[in-house]
């Protein structure tokens, strides 16, 4: 590529997608490279924390939302929640201090991690839910893995303490094989036992992760700058056009404002707290919803205020024709095994490991975490369970640069698709030792290249004929593709295979040799010392091509 440039008098440069924004966004003179210590601390002021829930399905995530929002509900003068907007915020006297917390509503901790994937850090403090009764679960694993890889503090909720058989010191002890030690064992996670049914110890836990943002964040931004966040989540809304829920990370968003939401932009007409009711400017860490987009923006997309309505338009038209360059280019796997070396920055093999039963899982984990490739690299299993793969799997993967292993399982329906849209890399192993060579020989920069099977066409045997120099002969039509001689072939009766591995060694149209034959014409095909071939069967001709590399 470089050559090619330098021929046309071009220097060519390879350049992310994040410098490529941060490329257009600088000819309009926005900076979003800017951190906290390079601003004069006289102008950064306190922001409330941001928080997501997460967890099991039926370790009561929402119930326990639904009891905290309701607390804030009965403290104010509203009658209720008027409309669900993704995000709230609550309000809670700390140490005498009226202090607001963000509380994020997402679907599961795929979205949470769906927004990482895009480069979105939303989430200040991570709530792990676990249910007394119920114990640690897979997906609770699953949560805690998706959180410990977002590098975010997490404070423990052990809920439906109130319900018969409820154990919150086994939850405890069991969250300790997960590195998450109580503080009453001598660690630095703080647990709170909850009953989300019954509204008690929700003022416990709001106090809990008052002290964790404390103690893990820098809780300060910038209030008097041009707003920048993240879309949260958007939707197409029939009487009002397109609606945005953002979160406002810095600066402060007023009606009226341009704005540029990935490739979405407008002007904000209004905006609406969880309330419904209207506001006219939202601070760090505030939660509102935005009418005025021209189009839907993405979940995860990150916004930014631009100077003008033609500047927002400008750069979301660039950022749009970026995006179909992208889409008409052929997509390239973010990591795989075979290019794992070949990528300087790669210096971690991030590996997600999927199993039919739990042994095996744990099996291959040991013993690929055993493997000693000297010190220059590293294999780091970020997750691993039980069960299909499935897109939670992916999207953990497409956002930590992982490679999916899967041992006796395959993806859930659509899976594949997706994983394949997100660049992400699926190996199968049915058997231990395969696995752990492939990714010893990938973690050495050894992997050969892999070779796949390419059907050619196929020949239905119309009629067969015995010949003393050639042996058994076929006369057969060609149903699709081409048959081609010297290439590999099996045989088909009722589409069970009866030869396997055989050689077209002759080829004939009528008398004549030939080197293939073509969809729609007819010839004899002889596979050397094969002869149990019948009328109806058919030829299936294929040859072995090796895989490109992405």
């Amino acid at each position: 590529m470089h050559v090619l440039g330098s021929e046309f008098g071009y220097k060519i440069t390879v350049v992310s997608p994040e410098d490529e924004d941060k490329e257009i966004l600088e000819q309009f003179d926005i900076d979003l490279d800017q951190e906290l210590s390079d601003v004069d601390p006289d102008d950064l002021s306190i922001r409330p924390p941001v928080v997501t829930v997460m967890g099991h399905v039926d370790h009561g995530k929402t119930r326990l939302l639904d009891a905290i929002r309701q607390t804030e509900v009965v403290k104010g003068e509203a009658g209720g929640i008027t409309q669900h907007i993704g995000a709230y915020q609550i309000h809670h006297e700390h140490a005498g201090v009226n202090r607001a917390i963000t509380f994020i509503d997402t679907p599961g901790h795929e979205a949470f991690t769906a927004m990482r994937a895009r480069g979105a850090k939303v989430t200040d403090i991570a709530i792990l839910v676990v249910a007394a009764d119920d114990g640690v679960m897979p997906q609770t694993i699953e949560a805690l893995n998706h959180a410990q890889a977002a590098n975010v503090p997490i404070v423990v909720a052990v809920n439906k303490v109130d319900k018969e058989g409820a154990n919150p010191g086994r939850i405890r002890q069991q969250l300790t094989e997960y590195n998450l030690v109580a503080e009453e064992y001598g660690g630095d996670t703080l647990f709170v036992d909850v009953s989300a049914a019954k509204v008690t110890g929700i003022d416990q836990l709001v106090e809990a992760i008052l002290l964790t943002a404390d103690a893990a964040i820098d809780l300060r931004a910038i209030h008097e700058d041009d707003a920048r966040g993240v879309a949260i989540e958007a939707h197409l809304d029939r009487g009002r056009g397109p609606v945005a829920t953002v979160l406002v990370q810095r600066g402060t968003l007023s009606v009226g404002d341009a704005i540029v939401a990935g490739s979405a932009f407008g002007r904000v007409r209004a905006m609406m707290d969880e309330f419904g009711q209207e506001v006219e400017v939202a601070g760090p860490s505030r939660p509102v919803q935005v009418l005025g987009f021209t189009s839907v923006p993405s979940a995860g997309d990150s916004f930014i205020v631009a100077p003008d309505d033609r500047t927002a338009r400008q750069i979301a038209e660039k950022r749009q024709a970026g995006e179909r360059h992208a889409a008409l280019a052929k997509a390239r796997k973010k990591v795989s095994l075979e290019d794992f070396l070949e990528q300087s920055k790669v210096t971690t093999l991030n590996l997600i490991l999927k199993g039919d039963v739990s042994g095996s899982v744990e099996a291959l984990e040991d013993a690929l975490v055993q493997l000693d490739v000297g010190t220059e690299v590293d294999l780091r299993v970020i997750h691993r369970g039980v069960g299909a793969i499935t897109k939670s799997d992916v999207t953990l993967a497409s956002a930590s640069g992982a490679v999916i292993v899967g041992f006796n399982v395959k993806p859930e329906a659509h899976t594949a698709i997706f994983a394949d849209e997100e660049g992400v890399e699926v190996r199968f192993y049915s058997v231990i030792y395969k696995a752990i060579e492939e990714i010893e020989a990938a973690l050495k920069g050894l992997l050969k290249p892999e070779f796949e099977e390419a059907v050619l066409g196929r020949a239905e045997v119309r009629e067969v004929f015995k010949s003393s120099k050639f042996g058994t002969i076929a006369g057969s039509l060609v149903s699709s593709g081409l048959i081609r001689r010297n290439a590999k072939a099996r045989v088909l009766r009722d589409n069970v295979v009866v030869g396997d591995n055989l050689t077209i060694e002759s080829l004939k149209r009528f008398k004549d040799d030939a080197t293939e034959v073509r969809e729609g014409f007819e010839c004899g095909i002889g596979v050397g010392n094969f002869k149990d071939i019948q009328v109806g069967d058919v030829f299936e001709a294929f040859e072995m091509r090796e895989k490109k590399r992405a």
